[in-house]
């Protein structure tokens, strides 16, 4: 007679469970930046959300994890999310069983915590029972050459004009210690975009947890600040994720200085994928992506919805969202600075 096969037992992450959930993460093709617990500890912090990270155990080995997260506000309702403030997220496991249970366990605790909505930030269609949303994000991703020259080469003409345009420029690109001039050219771009900020103390957090899994480049033009990115390191992947650049960054090429910045420092440094992040299709972010040679990889976020709701949908490009976004824009960068955290820690 068969033996029956071990047990699958999932339960809430406990404090000293870190290095072993993070072991995981790393060995698991499937796990991101995003899977890792200091998330936790981010979200907790920087925006007093209720977290809810779980992880599964097969004969006391972790099978998978799922870090999910209660995003929960006036304005916006409540939604439960893997992960919040990420481009990637959703249940990672060595199997299906682990796949599943982790599933069965996010759908129950929706219903204890009686939260209408239940998003996975997959990469691909895995539940072919849940809504998904496609035809909004797209990710772009691309091997980063062991030369720095070949790197250069292999950017597209035209773009590789700007990113020499810039070193005509003497742009100079610096790491910085402090998250002090990021935060400031951060705000000034988003508040032009329509897009409310983060604190400045979330960026300080962030900085803090993942101080070995970070850095900040900022790009001067005879001293003065005119871009800077904040980048995540996560096995042999650089991803650049929250950067901005001035209004003379345009005229400098600095935006396309820098991203070419992070790119050579990370060659060097042996790093081989370069991750841009997503990008909202029909938007400049998509296309500067694309004119650097980057092809899109659709993202697919999918749900779990209470009886009578609808996929959430609070991007910029909602037109019902128009008339706020537009509003924003001409607020006074002060302003729509002191009045962003409080918006944006619902827009998860």
């Amino acid at each position: 007679m068969a033996s029956l096969a071990p047990t699958i037992t999932v339960r809430p992450f406990e404090a000293g469970d870190e290095q072993r959930w993070d072991a995981f993460v790393e060995a698991t093709p499937t796990g991101t930046f995003f899977h890792l617990s200091g998330w936790k500890r981010v979200i907790e912090t920087a925006f007093r959300h209720r977290t809810y990270y779980l992880l599964a155990e097969r004969n006391g080995a972790v099978t998978g994890v799922l870090p999910l997260t209660l995003v929960k506000t006036k304005l916006f309702g409540a939604s439960l999310i893997a992960n919040a403030f990420s481009v990637y997220g959703g249940p990672i496991a060595a199997d299906d069983a682990g796949l599943r249970s982790l599933e069965d366990h996010a759908v129950r605790l929706m219903g204890q915590l009686r939260v209408p909505v239940l998003e996975f930030r997959s990469w691909a269609e895995g539940r072919s029972h849940w809504p998904t949303k496609t035809g909004l994000y797209a990710t772009f991703r691309k091997s980063i050459d062991p030369s720095v020259d070949n790197n250069l080469k292999a950017i597209p003409r035209k773009q590789r004009a700007m990113v020499r345009k810039g070193i005509q420029n003497k742009l100079v690109s610096e790491i910085d210690s402090s998250v002090d001039r990021l935060h400031s050219i951060y705000a000034e771009s988003v508040r032009n975009l329509g897009t409310p900020v983060f604190a400045r103390s979330y960026f300080e957090i962030l900085k803090q947890v993942f101080a070995q899994n970070s850095d900040i480049v900022t790009i001067t033009n005879d001293g003065i600040p005119v871009a800077s990115v904040m980048n995540f390191y996560f096995r042999d992947e650089v991803l650049p994720y929250y950067g901005g650049g001035t209004a003379d960054a345009r005229r400098l090429a600095a935006n396309d200085f820098m991203y070419w910045e992070v790119m050579r420092r990370a060659c060097e440094r042996g790093y081989r994928i370069f991750d841009f992040g997503r990008s909202k299709l029909g938007t400049g972010a998509y296309d500067f992506k694309r004119f650097w040679g980057f092809e899109p990889t659709p993202l697919a976020y999918q749900f779990c919805l209470a009886p009578g709701r609808d996929i959430p949908d609070l991007n910029p490009l909602n037109p019902k969202l128009k008339l706020f976004v537009e509003l924003w824009k001409r607020l006074p960068l002060a302003v729509a600075t002191r009045l962003g955290p409080a918006i944006v820690r619902g827009l998860a």
